[in-house]
């Protein structure tokens, strides 16, 4: 260690000390913790003050049918309030009491989890997945060997973006989708960064197993219990038991319905939690205040702290995003530490929250409908009065241009018509039969009241098809992952009889996936 490097560490962990004994002055901080603003008194009450206004202004403009805010400051929840209706029966109004599907926000929430199982000694963060779950493995045995909890929290274990999420789309268990991301191809190993659903889930399991209990248990035990969260859960069930909770809303038209249920189980630890915006309050001021009584600073920094390039910059004078064990970790304009992360269920929710550790507040925003960018404008308005005193820009402008793309309906053929003179599809008989893959599993082709049917999943999902071009035929679907429009080719071929061969446009691995005629 150099001269130069040795007297940095030994200011650093001076001014650190300083810190912690006594209320630090801009001053007083290192460096690395000097804010570009100040942040005048009186100036987060202006903003608590002013966030009705925001909110309503920001619903109304999105068509959101329903949102819960609460706001934490100084270990104390100052602000926690329902706007619009939950939906379902009754259709009532939304309180702080309102429990709401979290989507990937429960990453963060699960994070903690592990966070509290490290301060326990359960685990660790560097845990390699082949000593916690033996059996769960990736397509390289050197990277299985070395694969390590924080690499999957941090999805930076060269899976694919969302690997495992088409298998839960047709119904696989999380058994079975973990069991088969040995069949995904990789990108490099802890250098490459894509958001993977079904890789962290593999290590909250493998952590839960260590534990000797259940993902869903473990996090009662460990996390909301002691944090007095008693309208939180991981389980499915248990949202749909609460009289209280938010029905999901779709994009239909220009507005919002209740057209459909997520039912999140098979990824409960990367999507699969409900909660209350005064829970929610409860998580937020463990985590500012560096775990409380309940987690280590040592176990809870490193999930707060960048590990990986989430975003990395395209043009010079655009800040990186990172990301660390289930937290999303940046630079805000005014040089603060922000942690955050977003959730949605395109099927119909969307959460947010901010922190902003320098100045001990953060802000979750949760809604019952599919994501625009109204929750995140929302948080960064509110951070800006916070921290600037006004409004900086038109934030969901901003956001809802970046959500539009998801409503863009999948497939080639989505919204088209099939050709004027496209040849005439073959005989059902070359058609029918079992076909398989080993990632995607066996798929059924049957011909029902004279048309044909693909059926696909542990519990088949019914899949009508219809004609297009000669043996290229299409089937309209909509799910998590596909919105309503769209609709995904099936080619069948092959000499013969009967078909040998059929790809699936929106069965993607490394390309449309081919499946094989299995025998009869």
């Amino acid at each position: 260690m150099s001269f130069f490097q040795l007297t940095r560490r030994r200011f650093l962990a001076s001014a650190s000390l300083a810190v912690l004994a006594a209320p630090a002055l801009a001053e007083d901080l290192p460096p690395s913790r000097t804010a570009g603003t100040d942040v005048p008194p009186g100036q987060i009450d202006k903003a608590i003050a002013g966030l009705d206004g925001i909110v309503e202004d920001i619903k109304a403009r999105s068509k959101v049918p329903g949102l819960a805010v609460a706001v934490v400051n100084k270990g104390e929840t100052v602000y926690a309030k329902g706007f619009g209706k939950r939906g379902g029966e009754g259709d009532q109004p939304i309180d702080a009491d309102t429990v709401f599907q979290m989507a990937s926000v429960s990453k963060s929430i699960g994070a903690t989890v592990v966070a509290r199982q490290v301060t326990r000694g359960v685990v660790s963060w560097d845990s390699r997945m082949r000593d916690l779950l033996p059996w769960f493995s990736l397509a390289d045995p050197d990277i299985s060997e070395r694969l390590t909890v924080g690499d999957l929290y941090s999805h930076r274990s060269g899976l694919p973006d969302h690997a495992g999420d088409d298998l839960e789309d047709i119904g696989f268990d999380r058994q079975t989708i973990l069991e088969r991301l040995r069949l995904q191809p990789l990108r490099a190993f802890r250098t490459s960064y894509a958001y993977t659903n079904f890789g962290l889930t593999a290590a909250a399991e493998a952590v839960a197993e260590a534990s000797g209990a259940e993902w869903a248990d473990l996090s009662d035990e460990a996390l909301f219990q002691p944090l007095g969260m008693t309208r939180t859960s991981a389980r499915f069930d248990d949202f749909m038991a609460r009289e209280n909770r938010a029905v999901p809303h779709a994009r239909s038209g220009d507005g919002f319905e209740a057209l459909y249920q997520r039912q999140p189980d098979a990824q409960s630890p990367a999507g699969g939690v409900s909660s209350s915006i005064n829970d929610m309050a409860r998580w937020m001021k463990m985590v500012l205040a560096d775990g409380g009584e309940l987690i280590s600073p040592e176990a809870l920094q490193p999930a707060i702290s960048p590990q990986s390039f989430s975003s990395r910059p395209h043009t010079p004078d655009e800040r990186a995003g990172f990301y660390g064990y289930g937290f999303n970790v940046g630079t805000d304009p005014s040089g603060r530490v922000i942690l955050s992360h977003s959730g949605a269920f395109i099927l119909g929710a969307a959460t947010y929250f901010l922190m902003i550790p320098s100045l001990d507040i953060g802000i979750v925003v949760l809604s019952n409908a599919a994501p625009v960018g109204a929750v995140e404008s929302i948080g960064a308005s509110f951070s800006d009065m916070v921290q600037f005193g006004r409004v900086t820009r038109d934030w969901f402008s901003g956001y809802e241009g970046l959500f539009a793309s998801f409503y863009t309906p999948a497939g080639f053929t989505a919204g088209e018509t099939a050709p004027a003179a496209a040849a005439p599809a073959p005989a059902a008989d070359y058609c029918t039969g079992r076909y398989g893959h080993p990632y995607f599993g066996t798929v059924e082709v049957q011909e029902v009241d004279g048309g044909l049917v693909l059926l696909a999943g542990p519990q088949p999902i019914k899949l009508p098809l219809h004609a297009w071009d000669g043996s290229m035929m299409v089937f309209d679907i909509a799910n998590e992952n596909a919105v309503a429009g769209s609709r995904s080719t099936v080619t069948f071929s092959g000499d013969g009889k009967e078909a040998s061969t059929l790809e699936i446009e929106l069965f993607v691995l490394n390309g449309p996936a081919r499946f094989e005629r299995l025998a009869q």
